[in-house]
């Protein structure tokens, strides 16, 4: 059977489904948002875009406004173009807007629905939260872990010291290092660790898995009861290895864990040693435990990559906020240290670069969708129960990317949030965006901030960024990103160096 007879026929099966519809439904009771025009059958499913979608979804907002409706193969689609409407469905009503749609390749075939981002709503992503909270939910917690960010951020400004490959590979290494110590208290090997590379791997699934329009199966879910063998259903084979893959990276490192606290093996704080007591370990709570821990590093350790990847690209097109931000430092810190938390409150225009960070170029451009869990009349207009619901963050009409909200949204500019006195200025609250909505709000936000924040200083502190040099003449840097749940920038040259002989001795300073 080739594919051209697969959709034929679903085709059939669905215009019969439509037509039977059709006759028995009730009226509307009120008119669905508007939206491009689609198809009979598949709907827009040929509007659905597969790269950079907050791009078309910012298009959508151009001709049809805030609230944009699409029908894709009889499944109700809503993109919200602006923070008032997104706050205002997201936010005031997450009662009915907190359950996750299915995704079926990433969240069936390869199992990520049993981590936090994906899990329905219901008692288990309650748990997992509920576990989240207790090491990380607070700022007060989150103190807990300073010291292992520092210690971490050592270690990898000495390693791009001795790096002589993409530091890029630095900067994914110690995400894990700091992610896999908060979860499970573990230490990787310097060199090539394997639960760092499991962990990577499995992370890259979740990218695959969710990119829009790569699997007919997202839209045609009968196919899943296909062999594998019939054309159609080639990706049987493909979610077999990958899902191998994430269910690994969730048991490996538990067990290993495990083991050591039913040994007594002194750790530092994690989440494993917040929730586990191996004395009241039932199956189910093993399960939350293990996949709450998991959770960590599928929702923190790929977002801050993608973050700092950001921070060099930023400063590496705009050396004005480099310069600023050292001279910050130099004064507050001065150059025989590396900043702390301590110095946070003084640093005032670091404070602004990591909030710009998360302006100008969100993380999860779109946000993972949401699922609506009753009908609800919005602004007029109907949107019914099992409406997937994206949050468009990125673009110019979009709520990170609105000209009247921040003036050149396309600018790297931290000023926009900091006066020259160092006072906050009085524009949008950034947070209030780029961690998600309602009760999907990401549940490390405040370790994320803190995490980047101390980063950033860090670097800034002793290292300059700037353009690649070729022959003789400067490379100007590619500012594109990547489609996926969570954005990277592509990959682009730039030179970094030790800004002095002395910062390369502070640097140096950290092998003994």
């Amino acid at each position: 059977m080739t594919n051209t007879q697969l959709l034929l026929d679903a085709g059939l099966v669905l215009a019969a489904l439509g037509l039977l519809a059709h006759f028995t439904r009730r009226k509307q009771p009120a008119p669905y948002p508007p939206g491009p025009k689609g198809y009979p059958i598949i709907g827009n499913l040929l509007d659905m875009p597969t790269k950079l979608p907050w791009i078309t979804y910012m298009q959508w907002g151009q001709k049809f406004g805030d609230i944009v409706h699409v029908n894709v193969v009889g499944e109700h689609v809503v993109v919200l173009n602006s923070a008032k409407q997104a706050a205002a469905l997201l936010n005031k009503k997450s009662s009915i807007t907190a359950d996750r749609p299915t995704l079926e390749m990433a969240s069936e075939q390869l199992g990520w629905k049993n981590a936090l981002a994906l899990t329905p709503y219901g008692h288990r992503f309650r748990e997992y939260r509920k576990y989240f909270h207790m090491t990380m939910g607070t700022k007060s917690l989150v103190e807990r872990h300073y010291d292992l960010m520092i210690e971490e951020n050592r270690k990898f400004l000495r390693r791009v010291l001795h790096s002589k490959e993409d530091i890029g590979v630095e900067i994914r290494k110690n995400a894990g290092a700091i992610i896999l110590k908060l979860a499970y208290g573990y230490y990787i090997d310097e060199d090539n660790d394997s639960i760092v590379h499991l962990v990577e791997r499995a992370m890259d699934t979740l990218a695959a898995g969710t990119t829009p329009g790569a699997w007919f199966v997202d839209y045609f879910p009968f196919l899943r009861y296909l062999p594998s063998w019939v054309p159609g259903a080639g990706f049987k084979k493909q979610a077999k290895w990958m899902k191998e893959l994430v269910s690994d990276m969730a048991s490996v490192p538990y067990e290993l864990t495990k083991q050591k606290i039913e040994s007594n093996v002194e750790l530092p704080p994690n989440l494993m040693s917040d929730c586990i007591d191996t004395k009241k370990l039932d199956a189910d709570t093993e399960y939350h435990i293990k996949w709450a821990a998991a959770s960590i590093y599928s929702g923190g350790a790929d977002t801050t990559v993608s973050a700092i990847h950001s921070f060099i690209l930023a400063i590496t097109l705009y050396p004005e906020v480099q310069k600023r931000a050292q001279a910050e430092i130099d004064l507050v810190v001065g150059n025989d240290r590396f900043p702390t938390f301590e110095d946070r409150a003084q640093l005032p225009y670091i404070e602004a670069i990591v909030k710009e960070i998360f302006r100008w170029k969100p993380l999860a451009p779109t946000t993972l969708p949401h699922r609506m869990m009753e009908d609800v009349i919005h602004e007029g207009y109907l949107i019914p129960k099992g409406t997937s619901v994206f949050g468009n963050i990125w673009y110019a009409w979009a709520i990170f990317y609105d000209p009247e909200a921040y003036p050149n949204p396309e600018v790297f500019d931290p000023s926009r949030h900091v006066t020259e006195t160092g006072e906050p200025t009085d524009g949008p609250n950034v947070y209030d965006v780029c961690f998600g909505y309602g009760r999907r709000i990401c549940p490390g936000m405040h370790f994320a901030d803190a995490s980047v924040f101390i980063w950033c200083a860090m670097i800034l502190a002793v290292y300059d960024v700037s353009k690649a040099v070729e022959n003789g003449k400067p490379v100007e840097p590619v500012d594109a990103y990547t489609t996926g749940a969570v954005s990277h920038p592509k990959p682009f040259k730039y030179a970094i160096k030790p800004r002095s002989d002395k910062a390369e001795r502070l640097i140096l300073s950290l092998d003994s």
